[in-house]
């Protein structure tokens, strides 16, 4: 890998029209957004990027757009959500076209639950279509993949180098740290534990807080880094009382109306998701005026 993934990665929100097309400059704008905070790295496709509304072509369009803007200063990580291996494969080989660093994968996430030969077979296969260092997005609830099968895979895949573990679980997190190859990237997609994640050892997270709040969620790994976990869990807090509140419903819209109080320009949800509702509204700002104040880089508070 060329460059290390690590550390704060936020996955970009994915700026819609009224229409439901992709808006360039939006996109560029909350690109820019992202690393005038410090950030690590940068996801698109993902879950808050509302990843699994995208066709191939815009996923191009956007990993295009990605890898302009951040310039080889940081990676850029390809989120995949899709059903067939035979699609994944083919995302895969035209993100690396596209000059991406990483690629972030979900397992199957139909209703149909693909058994754990099916499930290794699949990220065999991707692993075979590109060179592409490939990061598990374990998320799939009915197809939780377990701590033994992604070590397993970590192992016996080259490709595969990590996982991006999403389950509420901090022994799930402990598992994997102890258990999974000593070069693998473990990172937490767990915003109400980011914290006490760091502390046990993830190399860091991609998850909707960092593309809600790139600045304050630097802030908590810079602080963590440096041992001062009194700041850390001051940080901590504000951040899970602003996660407790953007997650209660609609969170890919309510992030980016988050980025839209700070005067970051993020479009619309793609439909069938609604807009944020006016009280929702009311209680993101709340919460968000509360939080800022740890973040560094804001030369502004929340409208």
């Amino acid at each position: 890998m060329k460059t290390r993934i690590k550390g704060i990665i936020p996955p970009i929100v994915t700026p819609f029209d009224a229409d439901g097309v992709v808006d360039e400059r939006m996109l560029r704008e909350n690109i820019r957004f992202q690393l005038s905070r410090g950030v690590h790295g940068v996801c698109f496709g993902g879950s808050t990027g509302e990843g699994h509304t995208l066709t191939s072509d815009e996923l191009v369009q956007i990993a295009e757009i990605c890898v302009e803007e951040a310039g080889g200063r940081v990676p850029v990580v390809a989120g995949i959500i899709t059903n067939s291996t035979r699609d994944a494969a083919q995302k895969a080989k035209r993100m690396a076209a596209c000059g991406v660093d990483a690629l972030q994968i979900t397992p199957v996430h139909y209703l149909f639950k693909p058994d754990e030969n099916a499930t290794y077979s699949h990220f065999a296969t991707l692993g075979d279509a590109t060179d592409l260092p490939i990061l598990i997005y374990n998320v799939i609830a009915w197809n939780y993949i377990s701590p033994a099968l992604l070590v397993r895979m970590m192992h016996d895949i080259p490709n595969v180098k990590g996982v991006k573990q999403s389950a509420g679980d901090l022994k799930l997190m402990a598992d994997l740290l102890v258990s999974a190859p000593q070069d693998a990237i473990v990172l937490s997609a767990v915003d109400a534990l980011l914290y006490p994640s760091f502390a046990l050892g993830a190399h860091g997270t991609i998850a909707a807080n960092p593309a809600a709040l790139p600045g304050v969620c630097v802030a908590l790994w810079d602080a963590m880094q440096a041992g001062n976990h009194q700041l850390a869990t001051e940080i901590h807090v504000a951040l899970l009382r602003f996660w407790n509140t953007i997650s209660a419903d609609n969170l890919p819209a309510n992030v980016k109306h988050a980025l839209h109080l700070q005067g970051v320009a993020s479009g619309l949800p793609r439909a069938p998701m609604p807009a944020t509702s006016a009280e929702q509204a009311t209680r993101i700002q709340a919460q968000l005026q509360q939080v800022l104040k740890y973040d560094p880089y804001a030369t502004a508070t929340a409208a």
